[in-house]
């Protein structure tokens, strides 16, 4: 058999190969800067840190820590999360939250649970593409919300949430991939009460908000409305990624729905990963290390924005994030951020445009996405100019 293409299911000739791997593929060329990738830096991971909690794991849990788990996660990493959580203003039980393969396990499991083909759901615009790519299979039809500077605006959602019957609202409040964009209290408020009135689950995705380098914490949109959010979030920015810890806090039924599809996907997440991130919370080793992520990170997102205002067009203009690992730029109406795109690969400099972060074709078409985190500041300075010099010959 040459071709297996007439083997494939139903779903997955619903799923398109990802352009935006292709347009990614380029980024490993020789000499290239790459600010599109939503990575973590390297020298953030806590390397000495993790080998010490490894060997603590071993001595305390033994063989506990390579054995099957429940699905549901650790009871250790479980409980360790409750007053983890409390700091961020998230009140739950220990029971109420559950661990899944890195954050984006749990948009497939939700997507799993929840969507039927043609159901609705309502997204910022802009939104994350792997949420996109995660709710996909499923064929949902999806309604954008409209945003400016301060996020999502509360008046707009509660038109759609008014006139069609939206299965559930995907949000990320704080720092939100791709803009950068934090939702301020006094919306939050509003769109928990918009909600609460509609009866409409919330997805809350919250994988950045740990990483704020200025300004005041917000409280997520779930200590509003518990019982009708399902809040969702990651180890992978304040540990490191590849260990794949995300977890999620839900009502009891609901939770109970997502262990049942996690089952059938992996029976549980990584067991010994999950007993190095518990006691990574208990042993206060993420209270210390946190600030080192966060002057690191800091020092970029200064050296990113000095950059764009040094070297950028003025008919350009960006997001001023006080954290997360984004930036997004939004050049004149006739700027068109995937050609530019190809000619910035030439002189060894990559991002991601826009277009792909919306769920609707023809949109954000001016617009890319810069990424900060993974990039020296020297680096960054030679890469921003870099581009502007590609743009300058676009326009």
């Amino acid at each position: 058999m040459d071709n297996f293409n007439h083997l494939k299911s139903k779903i997955l000739q619903t799923i398109e190969y990802s352009a935006i791997s292709e347009i990614l593929r380029v980024i490993n060329k020789q000499g290239m800067i790459s600010l599109a990738g939503g990575l973590p830096a390297p020298e953030s991971f806590p390397i000495k840190i993790i080998n010490e909690l490894s060997n603590l794991v071993i001595k305390k849990y033994q063989a506990k820590a390579f054995q099957y788990s429940a699905t549901e996660g650790e009871k250790e990493l479980r409980m360790a999360l409750v007053d983890y959580l409390k700091e961020k203003d998230i009140e739950t039980n220990w029971e109420n939250i559950g661990i899944t393969s890195g954050s984006q396990q749990a948009l497939d499991l939700i997507a799993r649970v929840f969507i039927n083909k043609n159901d609705l759901i309502a997204v910022e615009s802009p939104t994350y593409i792997g949420a996109i790519d995660a709710f996909a299979p499923y064929q949902p039809k999806y309604i954008q919300i409209k945003t400016d500077n301060n996020g999502i605006i509360p008046e707009d959602l509660e038109k759609i949430l008014k006139t069609k019957n939206i299965k559930f609202v995907y949000l990320i409040p704080t720092f939100q991939n791709p803009t950068g964009k934090t939702i301020n209290l006094k919306r939050r408020q509003q769109i928990a009460k918009i909600l609460q009135k509609y009866k409409t689950l919330l997805i809350e995705d919250d994988p950045y908000s740990a990483l704020r380098y200025s300004g005041e914490s917000l409280p997520a949109i779930k200590k509003f409305i518990p019982n009708q959010t399902i809040y969702i979030s990651t180890f992978s920015k304040i540990l490191a990624p590849g260990l794949r810890i995300g977890f999620y806090v839900a009502p009891k039924e609901i939770l109970k729905l997502i262990c049942t599809a996690k089952q059938t996907t992996d029976l549980h997440t990584n067991s010994f990963s999950q007993y190095i991130a518990a006691e990574y919370l208990k042993t206060g080793h993420l209270k210390k290390h946190l600030p080192k992520i966060l002057l690191i990170y800091k020092k970029r997102l200064e050296a990113m924005l000095q950059a764009l205002e040094k070297y950028f067009p003025k008919n350009f203009q960006w997001t001023k994030p006080e954290g997360g690992m984004f930036i997004w730029v939004e050049g004149p109406e006739k700027f068109d951020s995937l050609k530019t795109y190809w000619q910035a690969v030439d002189e060894n400099v990559a991002y991601v445009p826009g277009e792909y972060f919306f769920v609707k074709k023809n949109f954000g078409k001016n617009t890319f996405r810069l990424n900060f985190t993974n990039v020296t500041e020297e680096k960054i300075e030679i890469a921003i100019k870099k581009l502007s010099q590609v743009i300058q010959k676009n326009l």
